[in-house]
């Protein structure tokens, strides 16, 4: 194909769908998804479970369950508990040298908790910039 000079300018044939739910700015969305409650609307829960997202949102039709977080919200909460965890865990043996006994008492239900407890929030908080971003997989026309 011979060089005209004309840059060539691609569009697109088709604007993407508009979604029917709210699209809220991004910090509200994971502001909701770390409340448990719904990005797009805030006004139902996000989850079934401990773990379960639910299928949709009843207010406003945001589609929750078909969005995957997979493995991000466990690699988060690993970060988070370690960057906790680790440094009151050398503090503690600078400070006072206590037996290994003792760390193992105190660091092991510590971490336990923490990763419990941060599993949930940062689970709602990823869907939340996931729907934010629009990544997830739309459903069918």
């Amino acid at each position: 194909m011979p060089d005209t000079g004309v840059p060539v300018r691609w569009q697109p044939d088709r604007q993407p769908p508009a979604v029917p739910w709210p699209v809220p700015p991004l910090l509200t969305a994971i502001g909701r998804g770390i409340a448990n409650r719904c990005p797009a609307c805030g006004q139902t829960q996000l989850f079934r479970g401990f773990l379960r997202v639910a299928p949709g949102c009843t207010a406003c039709g945001a589609p929750l369950g078909e969005i995957r977080a997979d493995d991000a919200p466990p690699y988060f909460v690993i970060i988070l508990t370690g960057h906790i965890v680790v440094p009151l865990m050398v503090l503690l043996e600078v400070w006072r040298h206590p037996p290994l006994w003792l760390h193992a008492a105190i660091f092991l239900p510590l971490t336990l908790i923490l990763a419990l407890g941060l599993l949930q929030p940062v689970k709602g908080g990823i869907i939340g910039l996931m729907l934010r971003l629009g990544l997830f997989r739309r459903p069918a026309d």
